[in-house]
């Protein structure tokens, strides 16, 4: 849970300082990079988590590459991947009891 509120935090802070600094030149963007391939999910005990098992995750060179790109394009929010930007939308839509045992289904089984 501090791990998910950490997140919200650093995107609504993001977003946030991005308003205050429109206009001035500096943007911020925020890399929301879902699920990646790296040694979290082991360090983590998420091998078997649905959130990760049996899908074929980014690298995390490809998530960096993106979120550079949208940088230089000064957008304000960078979501890679189409099943990413697509559980966003969920979380504008379904009630926030639904998300947060959807969150814990897809991280826990």
């Amino acid at each position: 849970s501090v791990y998910y509120a950490t997140k919200a935090y650093v995107l609504h802070f993001s977003e946030a300082i991005a308003n205050e600094l429109k206009g001035s030149g500096v943007t911020v963007t925020a890399l929301c990079p879902g699920a990646t391939r790296s040694g979290f999910q082991a360090a983590a005990g998420m091998e078997e988590s649905p959130l990760v098992k049996g899908r074929g995750l980014p690298t995390a060179a490809s998530v960096a590459a993106y979120g550079y790109r949208a940088l230089m394009q000064g957008r304000t929010v960078a979501i890679p991947g189409w099943m990413n930007r697509v559980m966003t939308l969920g979380y504008r839509l379904l009630p926030r009891k639904w998300i947060v045992q959807i969150t814990r289904k897809l991280q826990y089984g």
